[in-house]
């Protein structure tokens, strides 16, 4: 039985439409600088030229994906980029049940015009998640310069990215909302275990790019473990609003949670529609592998 639904929609629009308090989590990772994935930025990447999305140079024969280069915007993107958030929030805000979760990829540079909105809007602030992997950019030295100052760094190399964490106000005390709303907590991994804000985070998978193509493509082991948290009592519907290739709904497919995933590029619509089962079922054979594994240390 499918638990997830997808729209080829813009989500502003569709979160107009929504009703309130229907929505129990939002987890997703949206456009940080919200121009780089405008058409003439992703022509531009295609095609090598420049723009936003920079092309690293191959190292020891390894050819490297290109990544945003956020250090280019100007203080107009800035404002774009406060404004835009300032208007998920609002409309986030409203959908969401009392005590629901939102938990958004942020970037370094400017996650703090993200906090700002959202906390304005009427959400609490609840931490960040640091994901922490290797393949970041950033440590390089000054361009065109390289060879005159050999020793410095322009910034520091990225080596952990953040997720955001915000939590509509709880009717009550927590424990009130969990028996209305069954919301107002985070997930525990077990028992003896709880929810951490720090999560080690290795690249998606070659056999992960290969069925779901996505510049910013995000690892399911992750994924499943920010997915899982965010419905404590394991029942209510996650919505994505920017879902690119549909990393959060196969997560959430996966662990037999209802969500919903919007999409306002066809290209990449059709990427998650046609990669979710897939990633499904990758999944699928990890739980057991690890099911396994655990069988046999018991």
């Amino acid at each position: 039985m499918r638990h997830f639904r997808l729209y080829n929609s813009d989500a502003f629009e569709w979160l107009a439409r929504r009703r309130s308090q229907s929505i129990h989590a939002v987890v997703t990772d949206p456009p940080f600088g919200i121009v780089e994935y405008e058409s003439s930025q992703l022509r531009k990447m295609r095609n090598g030229n420049g723009g936003i999305w920079r092309l690293p140079r191959n190292y020891d024969g390894h050819k490297r994906r290109p990544s945003p280069r956020f250090t280019v915007l100007k203080a107009s993107d800035h404002q774009k980029i406060e404004a835009f958030h300032r208007k998920l929030s609002q409309q986030l805000f409203r959908v969401l049940v009392p005590g629901g979760h939102v938990v958004i990829a942020s970037q370094n540079l400017f996650s703090h015009f993200v906090t700002e909105a959202f906390d304005s809007s009427g959400f609490e602030i609840r931490g960040q998640i640091a994901r922490v992997i290797k393949t970041l950019r950033g440590g390089d030295r000054p361009k065109g310069a390289h060879k005159i100052f050999p020793d410095v760094s322009v910034s520091p190399r990225n080596s952990w990215e953040p997720w955001l964490i915000f939590r509509k106000p709880c009717e009550g005390r927590v424990r009130d909302n969990l028996k209305r709303w069954e919301t107002g907590a985070l997930r525990r991994p077990s028992r003896d275990v709880p929810f951490r804000d720090l999560i080690i985070s290795g690249p998606a998978t070659k056999r992960e790019r290969a069925v779901a193509p996505h510049p910013s493509l995000k690892p399911q082991l992750f994924m499943l473990e920010i997915v899982r948290a965010v419905l404590p009592c394991k029942r209510g519907i996650i919505l994505d609003p920017f879902m690119g290739s549909g990393s959060t709904i196969a997560a959430a497919e996966s662990l037999g949670y209802q969500s919903i995933g919007l999409e306002i590029l066809p290209k990449f619509f059709r990427v998650a529609s046609d990669s979710i089962p897939s990633r499904v079922e990758m999944n699928a054979v990890f739980f057991e592998n690890e099911r396994q594994d655990n069988g046999k240390k018991g």
